[in-house]
């Protein structure tokens, strides 16, 4: 139920960390070929930021999360210096085998409290901008960055609503931190999907997800659909965990929709890509019905037409229906693993 950067971010990371070692060793080496301080930069700071990201030793970083502040931050500075000593005597030891650099043995493997600093600070820099661009979601930290909707813009998009079915009663049974708990794991769960399919997630509120695409992005190879069936398929691949850790599978509802909105930036001291228009609204209206209609995933006849349904998903014609705060009625779609209709056509005797 973890999140692990993708493959292409890994290597910009790993591009960023070189290129530092490169102008580190132009700094202050002027003679150094480039490659001695790419290589020295790879081995002391990639490590260390595997370990921020639990790729390599995670019992350690989460214990470590857990302590106090104080206690965390020299924890922290301790793992770090190891992991970046660790990595320059790996590091120079390498090269001199390789006879690539002519130094003595302690000169090209002990570590230097100048390089240690200078690794820290790039580490922590680069920590912080994928904080925040995780914190925002990665379209909306670009477009913050290009101000690409710095004045209001129009455009289509489809969102999805996904809500977590049960939570008033989860928190009744198990109080209000164990449910906070239980809705930060169902969200990360969504995580590795929505990355994967291109979408972004826009807001949290309560026990549901907004999540949206550019609308020719999401219907393109059907990525808004395969997105929410990968999401349901990956928490059914993960049952036993699941129960292990919170006594019960989550059980979601989904609602799709697209069309036309405004999208801008707004704010002073919180910045923020805020979308206005009716699809949004219809979009969790639509969500509303999964629960009057018993279905898990619904999504409206006009986006259904515009996306070419993957081999095994069914879908199934619900008619139109009224739905608050919009004038017409709206075309609604059941959408379904296509084993699943079998079994229910089979189980009705059709």
């Amino acid at each position: 139920m973890g999140r692990f950067p993708s493959a292409l971010n890994w290597i910009l990371t790993a591009a960023v960390v070189a290129v530092s070692g490169i102008l580190y060793g132009r700094l202050f080496f002027h003679e150094a070929p480039l490659y001695i301080g790419a290589i020295y930069a790879l081995f002391c700071g990639m490590p260390a930021l595997a370990f921020e990201r639990r790729m390599i030793l995670p019992r350690l970083n989460h214990w470590m999360h857990r302590l106090p502040t104080p206690a965390f931050i020299v924890s922290a500075l301790v793992v770090d210096f190891a992991l970046i000593a660790i990595g320059f005597a790996m590091a120079g030891g390498l090269m001199k085998s390789l006879h690539l650099i002519t130094d003595s043995w302690a000169d090209v493997m002990l570590l230097k409290i100048n390089v240690y600093i200078y690794a820290v600070m790039v580490t922590a820099i680069i920590i912080f901008v994928g904080r925040v661009r995780e914190l925002l979601g990665r379209d909306v930290f670009l477009s913050l960055l290009t101000g690409r909707y710095r004045n209001p813009v129009q455009e289509e998009r489809v969102f999805l609503f996904i809500d977590l079915v049960g939570s008033t009663a989860f928190a009744e049974e198990h109080g209000d931190l164990r449910t906070q708990q239980f809705l930060g794991s169902v969200f990360s769960a969504l995580a590795e999907p929505v990355r994967r399919h291109k979408g972004a997630i826009d807001d949290y509120i309560g026990d549901a997800a907004i999540i949206t695409w550019p609308l020719q992005r999401g219907v393109k190879n059907a990525r808004c659909i395969r997105c929410v069936f990968e999401i349901l398929a990956d928490i059914e691949a993960n049952a036993e965990t699941w129960l292990k850790s919170y006594g019960r599978v989550p059980r979601l509802r989904a609602a799709l929709h697209g069309g036309g909105i405004v999208t801008a930036e707004i704010g002073i001291d919180h910045h923020k890509i805020a979308y206005f228009g009716d699809t949004v609204n219809t979009t969790a209206r639509l969500e509303s019905l999964c629960k009057t209609l018993d279905r898990q995933v619904l999504i409206s006849a006009d986006l259904a037409r515009r996306i070419e349904l993957p081999d095994d998903i069914a879908k199934e014609d619900l008619g139109d229906h009224a739905v608050r705060g919009r004038d017409q009625t709206l075309g609604v779609i059941a959408l379904h693993m296509a084993r699943q209709q079998t079994r229910k056509a089979i189980a009705n005797g059709q």
